[in-house]
């Protein structure tokens, strides 16, 4: 069977190609050759129309040109099957693993298919490279050169597990940053900006709208959220109370600026593209004091324990 094929109809399938026992313990009695042919002949019946119906889709499309066919089933193939595929010139993959099948329709195109009755050209997929190749110790098909894709693969190279999980764990962020920015369509100025701004409001105008010791609680959710800025300066080698003065005084001027983690300089955000989901910093805002009061709860739970031993 070929290793390498371009210009391929992809037929994805969850069909078995492979002789099924039957549930029922039955003996076959036979009293010479021939009639052990038969009974062979007869078992391997219905997988042999199977594969010839297939065969004859291959023969279908690609009659007249250079195109190549390939099969990619969910379900096992024997392998008098792959032998019949790989006469007619059909290269044919068996145990799929179904999350894959499900994006090889949405990277190739067609449809799956659960029957080899009613197979039509519109059910077969599209692929401009179809190649084997060996990573390690595992050998791996590729499929390349789609026309519409909707799904992908990203192949991750790296000396050892830990650089992989690094790459995995950036890659993996950087798909849901996008899909959050697409699901959310806004985005909220990144760098610390949006605290400092958040913070100097809080004081500014929230803090004037109520009375008594509620004013003390806005001022500390206030500064809570200086946190932010205060861990970028510090992991970048600042002094995080020399950054905080700067942004709050660039704020005061009505200047919206984050913090430049290079020079420690405040730098305009928009401009330079650093960018935070909103949806992220929604969830953060709202599950900051619902775990600050559940901490509290805590302590609130553990002294009363000590109360209780205590004796009258």
């Amino acid at each position: 069977m070929k290793r390498r094929a371009e210009n391929c109809y992809i037929l994805t399938c969850n069909v078995s190609l492979e002789y099924d026992k039957s549930e029922i313990n039955a003996g076959f009695f036979y009293s010479n050759a021939e009639q052990r042919e038969a009974m062979v002949a007869a078992e391997r019946r219905q997988v042999d129309e199977r594969v010839k119906k297939i065969i004859e889709l291959k023969n279908m499309v690609c009659s007249g040109n250079d195109n190549n066919f390939v099969v990619i089933n969910q379900k096992g193939i024997d392998p008098p099957s792959l032998d019949l595929f790989a006469r007619a010139g059909i290269i044919a993959l068996r145990r799929a693993k179904r999350r894959n099948m499900e994006r090889l329709v949405l990277c190739c195109g067609g449809e799956a298919v659960n029957s080899v009755d009613d197979l039509t050209p519109d059910c077969l997929g599209w692929a401009g490279l179809v190649y084997e190749h060996v990573l390690g110790e595992e050998k791996y098909t590729f499929i390349e050169n789609v026309k519409n894709p909707h799904s992908c693969t990203i192949l991750i190279k790296g000396p050892n597990d830990h650089t992989i999980a690094q790459i995995k764990d950036a890659v993996r962020d950087g798909l849901r940053a996008v899909k959050n920015t697409i699901e959310d369509e806004a985005v909220v100025l990144g760098a610390g900006a949006f605290e400092v701004a958040a913070r100097q409001y809080l004081v500014d105008e929230v803090k004037k709208t109520v009375k008594g010791r509620v004013q003390l609680g806005v001022e500390a959710f206030a500064d809570a959220l200086l946190v932010i800025p205060k861990t970028l300066a510090e992991n970048s080698g600042l002094d995080s109370q020399d950054v905080i003065i700067a942004l709050t005084g660039e704020h005061n001027k009505g200047n919206i600026v984050g913090l430049n983690q290079h020079t420690g300089e405040p730098i305009d955000p928009q401009m330079e593209g650093i960018l935070d989901n909103y949806s992220v910093k929604r969830q953060l805002i709202n599950s900051g004091p619902v775990i600050a009061s559940q901490l509290l709860l805590v302590d609130e739970v553990i002294r009363a324990g000590h109360n209780m031993r205590k004796p009258n």
